[in-house]
């Protein structure tokens, strides 16, 4: 059948574009039918979902209690005109009600909706208020936070972040009119830093100063500038980012969170000294905070859903969890490894393999990095297994050390030396749970100590006496266990034996016997010899 001119065109033109797709993609495929001489197969990526608007799906939750204007209803004034105090918040009213979810409202007519405090009226007790952002879901910065005050930004301010969900928190960012003042730390803007310290966590005064404009309403933390640094000020070098994402530690981890803080310190004072005759212009107000970013999904999905309430990865590479994060079921005969953007500019998947098959490639599990085939055997082996490990695959423990559970197979350390005690094991090998095989006597993991009935010494030993058992006869006394000591009349290793008896005791008591016991025992003899006459 003859393919129609237009229709090869077609096709070459849309290969070609498909071409150019995976070449320019930032990881956004996370698998191509190719064609080979053996027919259609999948070919399989590193990929990651597309850069979305987090705003939408963030929890918000406000402190302290009662820190929302509105209850009981209150005037404001502004730091423009302190003398007009015409607005008003009062929550029992919805045209006068400024509650923490207009915050991430999309305000159309033009009308703009904030979140707003109470007054520091209590001055000068500090006016704090914090403000957490939950997702519930792990998450890749892709650019600038970007955070919108009405009536003037906080002379101070902190931005925290939290990797575990809210349970631990960690400074992201310092906001100050007066850094060195507010938190000890020199000025610093994100153009300073350089490839070496980019993730350094630096004070800013530039979103901090009063210059008296309404338009001045945005506070940011700089991801793109951060980002710049490696890919260049318009971010078109986005391969030499993502390979310092792969080589440079903590970096990737630095624009990854859970959760979101704000802790306002001090409200915005209109470049003067607290006016404590009108404490009403002194507030917070947010209208809105926008938050772009991608779903955490190891590399192992190219969408992310919104599934009861939660984002979820669309997990690909044989890979499941919220994140990806552990190969699915009957998958492990590879352990899970995240997807990596090297090579670029597909990275590598690494896919968990099906449970039972055989891996083409000779899966070593890190441990090796060449392998060998055997004739005769008609088998693929790893060659030179490190890390202590040894098998076909370097999936096993070398003899004198066995398997760390709480490390997956990849791990450096997933064998751990035995350590067995030289004098009193059996050889240098142990089990599968670290116990060595112990000599008679020798108990304990490591076979370092002695069963009950014997002593160490270069060894385990079996306890010749015991006090407390009397085991020593004829009033012989016990010597740590390991000797009785005999009363001069008698020998044996619990005393058991006479040591003058019949012929040998001329003998005996010359060896043994004091002086005294010596005359008695030749007195003795001499009286046998006359008696016999």
């Amino acid at each position: 059948m003859r393919v129609a001119p237009a229709t090869v065109m077609l096709l070459q033109v849309v290969l070609f574009l498909q071409c150019i797709a995976l070449t320019l993609s930032q990881y956004d495929i996370c698998k191509s039918l190719v064609s080979t001489d053996d027919g259609p197969i999948w070919e399989y990526y590193a990929c990651q979902p597309k850069p979305a608007s987090m705003k939408d799906y963030m929890r918000i939750r406000v402190d302290p209690p009662g820190i929302t204007c509105g209850d009981p209803p209150e005037r404001f004034c502004t730091l423009e005109n302190p003398y007009l105090c015409s607005d008003e918040c009062d929550a029992s009213n919805p045209d006068l009600a400024h509650p923490p979810q207009l915050m991430q409202d999309t305000e159309r007519s033009g009308l703009i909706t904030y979140w707003q405090t109470v007054t520091w009226s209590r001055y000068p007790e500090p006016l704090l208020a914090n403000i957490s952002l939950a997702w519930n879901k792990s998450l890749e910065l892709t650019d600038d936070i970007s955070i919108t005050f009405e009536y003037g930004r906080p002379t101070i301010m902190v931005l925290d972040k939290s990797l575990d969900y809210g349970r631990t928190w960690q400074p992201y960012q310092f906001y100050a009119d007066d850094c060195m003042d507010a938190f000890g730390m020199a000025p610093k803007r994100v153009q300073d830093l350089s490839a070496t310290n980019v993730t350094r966590v630096i004070c800013t005064e530039q979103y901090s100063r009063w210059v008296g404009s309404k338009n001045e309403k945005s506070v940011r933390f700089e991801v793109r500038a951060r980002f710049a640094i490696f890919a260049g000020p318009r971010l078109l070098n986005m391969d030499n980012l993502y390979t310092r994402m792969e080589s440079m530690k903590g970096l990737r981890d630095f624009f990854t969170f859970t959760n979101l803080r704000l802790r306002l310190l001090r409200p915005a004072l209109g470049g003067t000294y607290v006016q404590r005759e009108n404490l009403k212009k002194y507030f917070y107000a947010i209208s809105n905070i926008e938050v772009r970013a991608r779903c955490k999904c190891n590399l192992h999905a190219g969408q992310c859903t919104f599934v009861d309430g939660n984002l979820q990865c669309e997990c690909e590479h044989n890979t499941t969890g919220q994140d990806c994060g552990r190969c699915k079921r009957g998958f492990r005969a590879k352990s899970w490894r995240p997807g990596s953007y090297l090579p670029t500019p597909n990275g590598s998947p690494n896919t968990c393999a099906a449970a039972g098959s055989t891996l083409g490639n000779c899966e070593c599990y890190g441990h090796s990095n060449r392998c060998s085939y055997i004739d005769f055997l008609n088998i693929v082996t790893c060659v030179s297994c490190k890390h202590n490990t040894r098998g076909q695959n370097c999936q096993h423990c070398r003899l004198g050390y066995f398997r760390n559970a709480s490390a997956e197979l990849d791990d450096e350390s997933v064998c751990i030396e035995c350590n067995c005690n030289q004098i009193g094991s059996v050889h240098d090998r142990c089990n599968e749970t670290g116990y060595c095989q112990c000599k008679d006597g020798s108990t304990g993991p490591k076979c370092e100590d002695c069963l009950p009935g014997y002593y160490w010494k270069q060894g385990c030993f079996p306890n010749v006496c015991d006090d407390e058992l009397l085991l020593c006869q004829n009033g012989g006394t016990c010597n740590q266990n390991q000797k009785c000591m005999c009363t001069p009349e008698f020998k044996g290793v619990l005393c058991e034996q006479p040591r003058c008896e019949g012929e040998d005791c001329d003998a005996a008591c010359t060896s043994y016997l004091s002086l005294a016991s010596l005359l008695l025992c030749l007195l003795a003899n001499q009286l046998a010899q006359l008696t016999a006459y």
